[in-house]
C-alpha cells in the first residue's frame, strides 16, 4: 500500500530525529543535556488535579462530550478570553456577530482544524519566521500555500510590517501570528499591534489566526497585547487559539480551543466530528469546576524560574564575549542562538559568501561532542540558528549553557 502524496511530501522532523539520538547517547551511559522541551518540569496546579481527581467517579468523565465540547465550559472559556483579554465579544461594532467555542485535542489540532476548516486548494497562509515548526506542513497538507515574511534577530524578532504587505496577493487567505513566540520567546509590542490592526484594515478579506497559547507565560513586563483589543471590529475576521498545555503544564491531557464567529466555529466543529470527535471529557469536566484565575498563583514561580535561567544565558554570554548574541527573552520558554554571531561559525563558513544553513550540523555536533541537544532554527524558518528551552532545572541548565558557550566560542 502506497503513502499519499501530500505524506510522501511532508518534511521529517530534525528535532525527532536529534532526540532519537539522544536517547541513544543516554542509553549508553552518557549524560546528555536535553534543552528541546516545550513543556515545564513543573507538576499542574494542585487544585486542577484535584478536580480532575474528583470527577472520576463520574459516568459521563468517561464518555463523549458534545463534538465541540460542553456547551458550560465553552461559555466559561469565551468568557475567560473576554476577561484576559480586556474584550467584548457582544459589542456594538460586531454588528451582532455571534461567538462561539470549539474544544480540541490540544491547541495544535485546533490550527490543524482551522486551516482544514478555511483553506481551498491554492489558498495563501502568511506565516512569519521564526513560526512554529508545524504551521507550513499544515498548511502545505490542506493544500494551501505557506509564504514566509522573514523577520530578524536585530529586530528582535519585530516583522517588518512593509514585508507583511508585500506578501499579501489576491489568493491571501490568512495571516498566522503567534505572540508571545516559539521559537523566539518574545512577544510583540503594543506598537506593532497597533499598526498591525491598521494594515489588516486595508484588507478586509483576510482572516487572522492568533496562536495565544503562551499569553499566560510572560515573565517580563509590559504583557502581549492585541490588534484586536486595538480595532474590536477585527474580532469579525480572527480566530483566536489558546489551550491547558502551557499555563496548566499540561501538555499530556490535550485541551485546546478556538473562540471565533459562530458560522466559523460551526464549520472547525463539523470537520472535528468527522475525524476526531470530541476531546478528553474527563478534563473538559475538570476544567469546568476549576477557577481559571488560581493558574496566575501558580505560574509566580514558573515565571521566575524562566526568568533565573534566561539571566544565566546572559551571564555565561557575558563571560566569554558572546554579547552580540544576546537580546532579551521576555515570555514563552525560549531563546534563540544565532551562530553567525558567535567565532565557531568560521569554521564551518567557507567564505564570507557563504550562506548555507549550518544550523543542523551545528547542533549535532554539540549532540555528540557535548551531549547537549538543541533545535536548529531550520524547521522555525531561521538559518544557522537554534532554539535553546529555559525550562530544565537551574543547576543542569547552567551546566548545559557553560558547555554551549564554550563550544560556541570556538
Amino acid at each position: 500500500m502506497e503513502l499519499s502524496s501530500r505524506v510522501k511530501g511532508m518534511a521529517e522532523s530534525v528535532t525527532l530525529k536529534l532526540n532519537s539520538k539522544a536517547v541513544e547517547l543516554a542509553e549508553k551511559g552518557q549524560q546528555v543535556y536535553n534543552l528541546t522541551a516545550g513543556q515545564l518540569p513543573f507538576r499542574p496546579p494542585q487544585d486542577f488535579i484535584d478536580a480532575i481527581r474528583s470527577e472520576l467517579d463520574f459516568l459521563k468523565s468517561y464518555q463523549y462530550s458534545p463534538v465541540g465540547g460542553f456547551v458550560d465550559l465553552r461559555q466559561k472559556i469565551i468568557q475567560h478570553i473576554e476577561e484576559t483579554r480586556g474584550i467584548n465579544f457582544s459589542a456594538d461594532v460586531l454588528d451582532g456577530v455571534d461567538f462561539d467555542c470549539v474544544i480540541s485535542n490540544g491547541a495544535k489540532h485546533s490550527i490543524s482544524n482551522i486551516l482544514g476548516a478555511l483553506i481551498n486548494p491554492g489558498d495563501e497562509v502568511i506565516i512569519i519566521s521564526p513560526y512554529w515548526i508545524s504551521y507550513p506542513e499544515m498548511i502545505k497538507f490542506c493544500r494551501g500555500v505557506p509564504v514566509e515574511v522573514k523577520s530578524s534577530i536585530f529586530d528582535v524578532f519585530t516583522p517588518p510590517l512593509a514585508e507583511i504587505r508585500k506578501a499579501i496577493s489576491e489568493k491571501t487567505k490568512a495571516i498566522i501570528i503567534n505572540s508571545p513566540n516559539n521559537p523566539a520567546g518574545v512577544h510583540y509590542s503594543d506598537e506593532w499591534m497597533s499598526d498591525f490592526a491598521e494594515l489588516l484594515l486595508e484588507h478586509p478579506g483576510i482572516g487572522v489566526i492568533s496562536d495565544e497559547i503562551y499569553f499566560e507565560v510572560c515573565y517580563y513586563d509590559p504583557k502581549p497585547t492585541y490588534f484586536y483589543q486595538k480595532k474590536p471590529e477585527l474580532l469579525k475576521r480572527t480566530i483566536i487559539v489558546d489551550g491547558i498545555s502551557k499555563a496548566f503544564a499540561s501538555t499530556g491531557l490535550r485541551i485546546g480551543y478556538c473562540v471565533a464567529p459562530k458560522n466559523i466555529c460551526k464549520g472547525i466543529e463539523n470537520l472535528q466530528g468527522q475525524l476526531t470527535s470530541s476531546a478528553n471529557s474527563l478534563v473538559q469536566r475538570a476544567m469546568m469546576n476549576y477557577n481559571f484565575a488560581n493558574s496566575a498563583q501558580f505560574l509566580t514561580p514558573v515565571k521566575n524560574h524562566l526568568r533565573d535561567n534566561a539571566t544565566i544565558i546572559r551571564e555565561k554570554l557575558r563571560e566569554n564575549d558572546l554579547m552580540k548574541c544576546w537580546y532579551q527573552p521576555v515570555s514563552a520558554f525560549y531563546f534563540m542562538i544565532d551562530f553567525t554571531q558567535t567565532p565557531v561559525f568560521k569554521k564551518y563558513q567557507k567564505d564570507k559568501t557563504d550562506t548555507t544553513d549550518y544550523a543542523i550540523q551545528i547542533c549535532e555536533d554539540m549532540l555528540n561532542n557535548l551531549g547537549v541537544v538543541i533545535v536548529p532554527g531550520t524547521d522555525f524558518g531561521m538559518s544557522n540558528s537554534a532554539r535553546i528551552s529555559l525550562v530544565l532545572h537551574k543547576e543542569v541548565f547552567s551546566e548545559a549553557i557553560e558547555k554551549i558557550v564554550k563550544f560556541l566560542h570556538g
